[in-house]
């Protein structure tokens, strides 16, 4: 029987590109805490990996540094030292075609169980697209926080139900069903099920909402 490998330490990882891109972008662990409505130690704890962020404080994080979602995914420069017995790196079979192979993409472990992935080979300028895994009770805040950050959003629930809660009202969905809304709506993502729901999320940074006509009213 081979040995198992070892998972690398994620939500270290994910602090260190995170405490990377503040030290690039010149702000204080103090300053970055303090514009977020946290303590130092709390914004500490994050950079250090003690403490896993929620989907809401990971989101609001890179807002105050400026930066998309996928800076925890790209950021190869502060990134863990590979394993030398890894799946391989991305594939470019043919000139400008890249393509990712099964287990060799990255899942960002966060708060309450709740994992997301990138579901592009690559970064694509102005796009976000992932997929987020919540486990039965999860949620995008524990607190009841809502999200507000820069795009237009569009989410498919693949498996399982999700409530998505905004400050007039909530929509529930089942598998298959989509919802869009601009990104700066405060909003929350909830799994009050007993069973795993997973969707996908599209968020174009540029986008200001629906073509002219498309909604029909």
């Amino acid at each position: 029987m081979e040995p198992q490998r070892a998972e690398p330490d994620l939500p270290a990882s994910i602090g260190r590109r995170l405490r990377a891109l503040r030290t690039r972008t010149g702000r204080s662990l103090a300053s970055v805490a303090q514009e977020m409505g946290i303590s130092a130690s709390a914004l500490s704890q994050i950079e250090t990996g003690a403490m896993q962020p929620s989907v809401h404080r990971l989101v609001e994080l890179v807002g105050v540094l400026g930066a998309p979602v996928s800076v925890i995914f790209d950021d190869h420069a502060v990134a863990v030292v590979p394993d030398p017995d890894a799946p391989g790196e991305l594939d470019e079979p043919v000139p400008g075609v890249f393509v990712a192979r099964v287990g060799t993409e990255t899942t960002a472990h966060l708060g309450g169980g709740v994992t997301y992935r990138r579901l592009t080979p690559v970064p694509i300028s102005g796009v976000e697209h992932f997929e987020s895994t919540y486990p039965p009770g999860a949620s995008s805040s524990a607190d009841g926080g809502l999200l507000v950050h820069a795009g237009y959003e569009s989410g498919l629930v693949v498996t399982g139900t999700l409530t998505f809660e905004f400050t007039d009202g909530e929509v529930e969905l089942g598998p298959g069903e989509s919802l869009s809304f601009a990104a700066s709506r405060p909003h929350r993502v909830a799994n009050r099920t007993d069973s795993v729901a997973v969707a996908t999320w599209l968020t174009v940074v540029g986008s200001t909402g629906p073509v002219d006509g498309a909604t029909g009213r």
